[in-house]
């Protein structure tokens, strides 16, 4: 019998006994639609919860600070440093930023207040909140906008129960306006006030250069290298002399040990779903050739070899075991396109095809492994035996 031929007998006999492999081909399919989505949208959906989560968020971001010694100048990061940094592998953002202490008035009372002069992207790096109005963006740091955000404390204390969005306050001599009030837990940043980091480097007494960085990687996973980089990056550009390379190390830990478990679980339910589609397989298939004895007894009387009985039975479990796996391909595509819609984010697609090719390679050789023994089971039958069975 030719290929096409047995392939065409087997899949009329899988539709035909449908009733019987429909538990087999849902396990198949759950286990390869469950793998499949894992894989292709894993690394997306670890990057989203790097980026929203709050403790997540922290674990996956680095901090760099100069110690200097009172007989050192002080040091800062050169802006070739900092765009360098925004070129290492794993990287999604760099935000830079320092502190000032200063004298802030307003609302007629007049505060020692530490001034924190930060670019745009430190807003999301520490995912701060406004409270009330706005926090200046991208072009309020461009334009050099004389704006500032206060702290909620702050804002109190300056302003009381009045909206202080809008009000004017005092630095250095220098009137600023008020565009939002940051909802901050911490009580000794929320008596802070926030200003653009050019506004500061233009317009604050004395020297105020960058000497804070944070750095954000685009997963947990990748912390420990990008953290290893860093002090070969920054010398490339300046000395390292009192670079301090900053991780909180134990919430990474703890993160990556949830995450590892979870994957595991993940894993372990996807591969004990195909494993017992693939005693499901072995059992049907046992069932089948006990079923059609008589039929098998009566291909042998007419001619068929051995070899012909174990290529038909086997060709049955292997386009039981492929076609589940197809199924379950064509749930996970859908179940792939459905999570990057929600996560706004388009998946990778050689991901996809990966999974494909190990999801066929795997229903292959579970098909050839469970339907093995069944099939030589049926084609070592006797044929006076098989066609007297009843």
């Amino acid at each position: 019998m030719r290929w096409d031929d047995l392939v065409r007998v087997s899949v009329r006999q899988v539709f035909r006994h449908r009733r019987r492999y429909w538990g087999v081909i849902l396990a198949i399919a759950l286990g390869v639609a469950g793998f499949t989505t894992v894989i292709t949208i894993g690394r997306d959906v670890k990057r989203n919860f790097n980026q929203d989560l709050e403790l997540i968020g922290s674990a996956n971001l680095i901090r760099l600070y100069w110690d200097t010694l009172p007989d050192q100048a002080p040091a800062w990061f050169q802006p070739e440093t900092v765009a360098a940094l925004r070129r290492t592998a794993h990287v999604t953002q760099v935000s830079e930023y320092t502190l000032r202490p200063a004298v802030v008035a307003g609302g007629g009372r007049r505060l020692e207040v530490t001034v924190w002069a930060v670019d745009h992207h430190f807003w999301h790096l520490r995912h701060f909140q406004p409270a009330q109005g706005i926090l200046f963006e991208a072009d309020s740091v461009l334009k050099r906008s004389q704006h500032c955000v206060l702290g909620a404390g702050l804002a109190r204390k300056l302003f009381g129960d009045r909206n202080p969005v809008g009000q004017k306050v005092e630095i250095d001599a220098d009137l600023y306006q008020v565009v939002g009030v940051v909802r901050l837990d911490d009580y000794s940043i929320s008596q802070s006030l926030f200003l653009p980091l050019t506004t500061a480097q233009d317009r604050l007494r004395g020297e105020t250069r960058p000497d804070r960085l944070l750095v954000r990687c685009a997963t947990w996973d990748e912390v420990e290298a990008v953290a290893d980089a860093i002090p070969r990056v920054v010398a490339a550009h300046q000395s390292i002399s009192g670079l301090n390379v900053w991780v909180v190390w134990d919430a990474l830990r703890r993160v990556q040990r949830v995450a590892w478990w979870i994957e595991f679980f993940i894993y372990l339910a996807s591969g004990m779903t195909l494993l017992l589609g693939g005693l499901g397989i072995w059992n049907v298939m046992t069932a089948a050739v006990q079923s059609r004895t008589r039929e098998i007894g009566l291909k042998k009387a007419m001619g068929a070899e051995d070899g012909d009985i174990l290529a038909q039975f086997l060709t049955e479990a292997l386009v039981l075991s492929v076609g589940a796996a197809l199924l379950g391909l064509a749930a996970g595509r859908g179940l792939v396109a459905l999570a990057g819609l929600w996560l706004g984010q388009r998946p990778q697609e050689e991901l996809f095809l990966g999974c494909l090719g190990l999801s066929l390679a795997v229903a292959f050789a579970m098909g050839l492994g469970a339907g093995l023994y069944p099939s030589l089971k049926a084609s070592r039958m006797e044929v006076v035996a098989a066609t007297r069975y009843e």
